[in-house]
């Protein structure tokens, strides 16, 4: 009997996927809940399982085919897999021996073994890859083989091959071509398309301000070891933006609210979405109540947020909502930029690079490490006067990180 296979709810909002890529053919045995495909959502990528153990009989929705929610993908023919099983087992079995003939050379019976052990160690390498592992080597033609891998057993992680891209080690064999034209993914082109909405309907307006990082790097390096060894993560920046963000939130409003039709909707609840740079482009998961949270708690929930991003593990749930964004591009070397807001919200925060700069202090100049900081703001809704005072809030926090614990 057949067993359908079909799309999934995908969340709200979200009724259709793109089918990236299928692990199996037809024809092949397949196991439940072992992954079939990849469905590429506007928001996230999904892995679909097996729904049943069998032998895929038909696939209906080919790669780079766009779906529908309950739309049938390909087909199971129960009961398959484990007749497949068996014959290969009596396939494996070895065959009775027989005198050999007369005219038989010797030399030709070795070889064999030899010849038929060989092509089975690729497969059996390339079976070990997860399939969002084995989709990042083939669509950068990487050799798995040459990249070290940091998993259980030795096995190759999205990690390794991400570190392994970043430095740059692999050199593919073939020339690189003159162009290359590729699909634009869902998410990358409804990522596009809200920023463009974002542009034509909001009035986005962005104002500046600089921050003295001395304290924070002070405290950071004075209780670093301390919070890692009670907590068991790491004391980042990005836990005191989020708090210094709240606080000021807290005090203005505006910057927490959003515009539905002509009413203001004034958010009581905040919820800060920290922006991700993953395989499969910018993501924007969401930070629920972070006015509830310790340091430590903001500290693994971002850590868990960017684990899964890399391995294409957000859920709908992780993304969806949000009343504010931080967007930290000074992990990548940005020094000032504009931060486009990410709709419905009203304003997004942009942190970046930290630079030693001369400062006057005092009547002196002395060199103290700065960060430019970003709000880009929908002035609809936000007046320059909320704006301003939003962005001082956050720098009288990051320079003096006590407010912080004071409520101040």
């Amino acid at each position: 009997m057949a067993k359908e296979i079909v799309v999934p709810a995908l969340g709200e909002s979200v009724t259709e996927a793109t089918v990236a890529k299928w692990f199996k053919a037809v024809g092949d045995t397949v196991t439940a809940d072992e992954p079939l495909l990849e469905l590429e959502t506007d928001k996230v990528t999904l892995e679909i399982p097996a729904p049943a153990t069998g032998k895929l009989s038909e696939i209906v929705a080919a790669d780079g085919a766009d779906v529908a929610v309950g739309a049938v993908l390909g087909r199971i023919e129960e009961g398959s897999a484990a007749a497949a099983s068996k014959q290969a087992t009596a396939e494996a079995s070895p065959a009775p021996a027989t005198p050999a003939a007369p005219s038989q050379e010797p030399a030709a019976q070795p070889a064999a073994p030899a010849a038929s052990a060989t092509p089975t160690a690729a497969p059996k390498a390339e079976m070990s890859l997860a399939p969002s592992v084995r989709k990042l080597v083939e669509e950068n033609r990487l050799d798995a083989a040459a990249i070290s891998g940091t998993g259980k057993d030795g096995r190759l992680t999205k990690g390794d091959v991400l570190a392994h891209l970043e430095t740059g080690s692999d050199i593919s064999a073939k020339g690189a071509p003159a162009e290359e034209r590729v699909r634009m993914s869902r998410l990358r082109k409804r990522v596009a398309e809200r920023l463009k909405d974002a542009q034509n309907t909001a009035a986005m307006l962005t104002t500046f301000n600089e921050v003295d990082m001395s304290a924070l790097k002070k405290a950071r390096a004075e209780y670093r070891d301390a919070f890692e060894k009670k907590h068991g993560v790491r004391l980042g920046y990005m836990s005191f933006f989020i708090k210094a963000a709240v606080l000021a939130l807290k005090e203005i409003p505006e910057v927490n609210a959003q515009i539905e039709g002509d009413e203001i909707v004034y958010k009581n609840h905040y919820d800060i979405g920290v922006a991700v740079g993953s395989p499969n482009g910018l993501v924007v998961p969401v930070l629920r109540n972070a006015d509830h949270f310790g340091f430590a708690e903001i500290e693994k929930q971002i850590g868990a947020f960017g684990a899964r991003a890399r391995d294409g593990k957000l859920t709908m749930d992780d993304l969806t909502g949000g009343t504010f964004t931080i967007s930290n591009g000074g992990v990548f070397g940005s020094l000032l930029s504009t931060p486009i807001i990410n709709p419905p919200q009203s304003a997004i925060l942009g942190m970046h690079k930290i630079q030693d700069r001369p400062m006057a202090i005092d009547g002196k100049v002395e060199i103290r490490p700065m960060m430019y900081l970003a709000l880009t703001y929908d002035h609809r809704l936000v007046d320059g006067r909320e704006a301003v005072t939003f962005l001082v809030r956050v720098k009288e926090c990051i320079e003096a990180p006590e407010r912080i614990l004071l409520d101040l």
